[in-house]
């Protein structure tokens, strides 16, 4: 029974972060009709823009490290939505926004090897160790992955369905025109998501670096299984994003049990073409 709650809690943790990477690929796609093809790369950088320039280089604390990572990936995503998204979600054909983010992630990944160079690093002290109850023993990384992501999540819902903002947001989603023609702003609303989803990526990177320490591809697999769980709860929906990640979690921390650990991540990937081809929806897509 321990070891089931150890792996439990363990799978719950990844799939949080698999479900949050969901909602980011949800909120670009809902707000400008893109897939973000460079997520992965925002996760990255915002990684390292935590650990390598706020923490090591300025020596700040982890608390207002964290706060200024955040707001510098909020503007860069606002930046990136005037420059790169806004003009690519005008485009007739989607094959040129595809590219323009798929080249928008080369960028960002070749800036992070020039800025912070290519030797992976980690924080010594930052969210190690473990937390005891009872007999079952808790990584503190994989409980803060929990309870900030769930934070995250009922803060998200709570957002657009109270908040003028995340109303007007869920217009631009649904009609840009008949949004633009009731007087909203589409471009600064879609630059707005741009941002508020660099935020979610930035607080991914910060999160995981426990996990996966600061390297180049510590966010590839993380892109890959986040997409996947958006796809299994239901694309474009949040609350599919979030039990889709779950699931995920769940059956590969789980699924592990039953193959060699190195082959763990195909299970992931298994469980999408099964989707794929059973339920194409995903899990709660009829909801939306």
């Amino acid at each position: 029974m321990q070891v089931f709650v150890q792996l439990l809690i363990t799978g719950i943790a990844m799939g949080f972060i698999y479900a949050l990477v969901g909602i980011e690929y949800t909120l670009i796609w809902n707000a400008t009709g893109l897939l973000n093809f460079s997520h992965d790369k925002f996760i990255l950088f915002g990684a390292y823009m935590f650990a390598g320039t706020y923490v090591l280089g300025l020596g700040l604390p982890p608390v207002l490290a964290i706060l200024f990572a955040v707001l510098t990936m909020f503007l860069f995503g606002i930046v990136s939505a005037f420059v790169i998204f806004n003009p690519l979600s005008k485009l007739s054909t989607n094959l040129f926004a595809v590219i323009g983010t798929v080249i928008l992630g080369r960028i960002m990944i070749e800036s992070v090897r020039l800025i912070w160079g290519p030797l992976p690093f980690t924080l010594d002290n930052f969210l190690r160790g473990s937390i005891h109850f009872g007999s079952v023993v808790v990584s503190k990384a994989h409980l803060v992955i929990i309870v900030v992501c769930s934070l995250i999540t009922a803060g998200l819902q709570v957002f657009f369905k109270t908040t003028k903002t995340g109303k007007a947001m869920r217009c631009v989603s649904e009609n840009k025109t008949a949004a633009s023609l009731m007087g909203i702003n589409v471009p600064m609303n879609i630059a707005f998501t741009i941002g508020l989803s660099a935020i979610v990526c930035a607080t991914i990177g910060i999160l995981v670096i426990p996990i996966f320490n600061v390297e180049l591809q510590m966010s590839s697999m993380i892109g890959l299984k986040g997409f996947a769980s958006g796809v299994i709860g239901g694309f474009g929906y949040l609350p599919g994003a979030i039990v889709g990640g779950i699931l995920l979690g769940v059956v590969e921390i789980f699924g592990s049990m039953l193959i060699p650990s190195v082959y763990k991540d195909c299970l992931s990937f298994v469980l999408l073409i099964i989707f794929l081809l059973v339920r194409p929806s995903g899990i709660l897509g009829n909801k939306r």
